[in-house]
C-alpha cells in the first residue's frame, strides 16, 4: 500500500499573514481614528500630516477614501483581522479545504486591486502620499503574492507543472519580489510627483 505524503504546514506563510495582518490592522485602525477626528473637526491637525506632499487628511476626505460610502480603512480593519485569524489558525494546526484557499486568494486579489487603484489615485489625481496608506500598500503586496504563489505551487489553483515550479521558486524570493514592487511604486511617484525635491 503506498504511503500518503504528509501535509506540510505552511508555517512561513502563517507567520507572514500574522505579521502583515498586524501591521495592516494597526494602519487601518489609525486611519479610522483619524477619520473620526476629521468628522468631529474638519480642521483637525492629524499626526500623519507632515507637509503638502505627505499627509492623510486629503485622502480621508476625498471620494477615493470612501469609495463604498464609508471609509476604506474599515475594509482594512475587517480584512486584516481575517488575515490574522487565518495565520493563527494555520499555526494551531488547522487544515483548510481547497475552496477556502481559493476564497482567501479572491479576497487578497480584491485587496491588491483596490490598493493599485488607490496608488494610482494618490499619485496621479490627489497628488499626495498618505503615510498610513503606504504602510497598508507595503503589506498588501507580500500578502497577495505569498497567498497566490502558495496556492499555485500546492495546486489549490490549477496550473501546469512548469507554472507550479515557477511559483515555488518565486515563493522563496518573496522579499525580493515585494521590494521590487515597492521600488516600482516609488519610481512612479518620483517621476510623476517629484517628491524628493518637494519634501
Amino acid at each position: 500500500m503506498p504511503r500518503l505524503q504528509p501535509v506540510v504546514r505552511p508555517t512561513g506563510l502563517a507567520v507572514l499573514l500574522i505579521v502583515a495582518g498586524t501591521i495592516g490592522l494597526a494602519a487601518a485602525g489609525t486611519l479610522t481614528l483619524d477619520k473620526l477626528h476629521l468628522l468631529a473637526d474638519p480642521n483637525a491637525q492629524l499626526s500623519c500630516s507632515f507637509s503638502v506632499l505627505i499627509g492623510c487628511a486629503t485622502n480621508l476626505s476625498s471620494a477615493q477614501g470612501n469609495i463604498f460610502g464609508f471609509p476604506n480603512s474599515l475594509l482594512g480593519v475587517v480584512g486584516w483581522t481575517v488575515v490574522i485569524a487565518i495565520g493563527v489558525a494555520i499555526l494551531a494546526g488547522a487544515r483548510f479545504a481547497r475552496w477556502y484557499w481559493i476564497g482567501l486568494n479572491v479576497g487578497v486579489t480584491g485587496a491588491i486591486a483596490l490598493v493599485l487603484w488607490l496608488i494610482q489615485q494618490s499619485i496621479f489625481v490627489l497628488d499626495i502620499l498618505c503615510p498610513w496608506c503606504m504602510v497598508t500598500w507595503s503589506v498588501t503586496f507580500p500578502t497577495f503574492l505569498a497567498v497566490t504563489f502558495y496556492n499555485v505551487k500546492t495546486g489549490n489553483i490549477p496550473a501546469p507543472e512548469s507554472v507550479r515550479r515557477v511559483a515555488s521558486v518565486a515563493f522563496g524570493w518573496l522579499p525580493v519580489i515585494t521590494l521590487g514592487c515597492l521600488i516600482a511604486v516609488a519610481v512612479v511617484a518620483q517621476v510623476e510627483m517629484d517628491f524628493l525635491h518637494r519634501l
